[in-house]
């Protein structure tokens, strides 16, 4: 059985949203924080390559000219060099700064949320998730309406095309185009909510709220991982995000309000196509 690892995104191209085996890069990045993260890889991948050519060169021709075979005296009376000592001091130092200006530029943006249109509720159990959506309440409690576990599918009862530990039951659904305020926390132990494809990585620590943000630009499957050793199963409890439109999304969501006719909006999210 051949393994569907790829999603059609609206151009028609095939994306890589999902891992492949021995799989060595990023998976493509569908959210602005994820394609500055991969953009600024590249970008100090290109220069280490240049340094380290570099540096190998002037190894090599350091250790060839000047060998005990060659030339013995030839470093006798050379006990200091003010000026190369200045030149491999200040050189890296200015390096260091130059990676440093769009490093915190990015640290910056993914700790930044941006007036969110809704919340997603994360939290992390031995060993699986449970996901609340915070802009829905019952309006006879306080509790969250909107809310449900999601647990790995055995493999025994995957389907064709689905992927193997990957797959779950239930998946967050989530609207594209629409910034999403994401609160993590956990019920036991630390957990680690995390999806490649977006940039997305919180620690989800008992007694602790985290917050994180997205904002998805296509529709598509996302599967992530907890990224945090939290038990023997620990390998055993995958998440899937699935972005689709607004229309789909208010499909969804009525669907979910078929199901708790007593749930309301507590918040109105405002879009163009409202």
């Amino acid at each position: 059985m051949t393994i569907k690892i790829f999603t059609t995104a609206f151009s028609g191209n095939l994306l890589n949203d999902a891992p492949q085996p021995w799989q060595i890069g990023f998976q493509d990045g569908a959210t602005p924080i994820m394609e500055g993260i991969v953009e600024f890889h590249d970008q100090i991948l290109f220069y280490l390559i240049i340094i380290i050519v570099f540096v190998t060169w002037i190894l090599s021709s350091t250790i060839l000219t000047f060998s005990n075979n060659k030339n013995k005296l030839s470093a006798k009376y050379e006990n200091h060099g003010t000026l190369i000592e200045l030149i491999w001091t200040i050189t890296p130092a200015l390096i260091l700064v130059a990676i440093a200006f769009p490093s915190f530029k990015l640290l910056y943006l993914m700790d930044e949320v941006i007036a969110p249109a809704m919340t997603l509720k994360v939290i992390g159990r031995q060993w699986y998730w449970s996901y609340e959506y915070s802009d829905y309440i019952n309006e006879n409690s306080s509790e969250n309406g909107i809310s449900f576990d999601s647990y790995m599918i055995p493999t025994n009862e995957l389907e064709p095309g689905q992927l193997r530990l990957l797959e779950v039951d239930n998946r967050i659904v989530v609207p594209i185009d629409t910034h999403i305020r994401i609160i993590g926390t956990a019920s036991d132990v630390i957990h680690a909510f995390a999806v490649p494809s977006l940039g997305l990585k919180m620690d989800c620590i008992p007694g602790r709220l985290n917050q994180s943000s997205m904002l998805i630009q296509r529709e598509g499957v996302y599967y992530g991982q907890c990224s945090e050793l939290c038990g023997v199963w620990h390998g055993f409890m995958p998440i899937v995000v699935e972005a689709v439109s607004l229309e789909k999304y208010l499909s969804w969501l009525n669907e979910q309000l078929d199901n708790s006719p007593s749930l309301y909006f507590i918040k109105v999210i405002k879009y163009n196509k409202i």
